[in-house]
């Protein structure tokens, strides 16, 4: 019996199979996928076979091929990966200038795993109504300064649904996953999105200007008639907030590959296997001097280098 998970909760898996029935789902044994070392060899979205028992649960024996996946280092297991979704078509990542603050660091080092793996991302700057002023004038230059690279951007807020109306429009037909940091409002975005589907939120702690946790696991929510009241097959996957994103999988001379705009000038390096770091001839580093492309990225660009020299977790960002 084949079907798809639709929702993660640790140990369990929820598998709507292909004749439209939800069955609670286990791994069979010490089911493992080859090649990838992770803390779910399951993910939300992974179209899965099943078989099911006695108990009227199932076991999970097989995972199809995957179109892709996007994944980051766990932050307690060094060695080991966290699959965040598999088989997506887009990724909204949700942004917040302030309340909380999102760092540009995070930022990049999700869009460039995001290349890794060949998913499209739009930047969503959410709490537009929160920002003063000079707020504003600084998402709009981050906003320029991304757009400039390639990404999409958008500013919106969930409290005044400025914006809503567009997103709406970019989700109908695909899978998109939500992610970001803690109480940047994914959950809030989406019960806007889709009324009447009321998930849990949280407020921030304006202690530490950051936000708590309220969505403990991955669930694919199906849009359905959330969109212009017309039927929709597209999903959102709705993720847990995550502090920081270690890059995972991603080989030291591949990741100019994944800043594209360092990857548009490094073809005009002297050395073709040049790190941009300290060699003569550096495209890379004449343009950052004439400031065609940003310090902010080349810095988190020379993080992740740091990352593949020190095999380590970055919890920082």
């Amino acid at each position: 019996m084949k079907g798809l998970v639709v929702k993660n909760t640790g140990s369990w898996y929820t598998v709507k199979t292909d004749d439209g029935r939800m069955v609670d789902s286990k791994i069979k044994g010490n089911f493992r996928l080859k090649g990838i070392r992770s803390t779910n060899p399951v993910a939300v979205g992974d179209r899965v076979e099943i078989v099911p028992n006695q108990e009227g649960t199932a076991f999970i024996t097989t995972i199809e091929d995957r179109r892709n996946y996007i994944i980051r280092k766990s932050s307690n297991l060094s060695k080991q990966s966290h699959i965040i979704a598999a088989n997506v078509d887009q990724a909204f990542l949700i942004v917040t200038i302030n309340h909380p603050e999102t760092s540009l660091t995070f930022i990049d080092r999700f869009l460039a795993s995001a290349e890794a793996y060949r998913i499209p991302v739009v930047l969503v700057f959410n709490k537009e109504d929160l920002l003063t002023d000079d707020e504003k004038h600084y998402r709009q230059m981050v906003t320029d300064m991304y757009d400039n690279v390639g990404y999409r951007c958008l500013a919106v807020s969930a409290y005044t649904g400025e914006g809503l109306d567009e997103l709406r429009a970019m989700l109908s037909g695909k899978v998109t996953v939500l992610s970001g940091n803690s109480g940047v409002g994914k959950s809030t975005l989406i019960n806007k999105l889709i009324p009447g589907l009321n998930l849990r939120t949280s407020e921030i702690s304006d202690a530490h200007n950051t936000g708590m946790h309220t969505t403990t696991f991955s669930e694919m929510i199906p849009i359905g008639n959330g969109i212009d009241g017309e039927a929709s097959d597209g999903y959102i996957i709705d993720t847990p907030g995550i502090k920081g994103f270690g890059t995972f999988d991603i080989e030291r001379e591949e990741l100019t590959s994944y800043f594209k705009e360092i990857f548009h000038f490094s073809k005009d390096c002297r050395f073709s296997n040049c790190t941009h770091t300290h060699e003569p001839g550096c495209a890379v580093r004449k343009a950052l001097e004439d400031h065609y492309i940003a310090q902010s990225r080349y810095n988190s660009y020379l993080s992740m280098l740091e990352d593949k020299d020190g095999s380590k977790y970055r919890e920082a960002f």
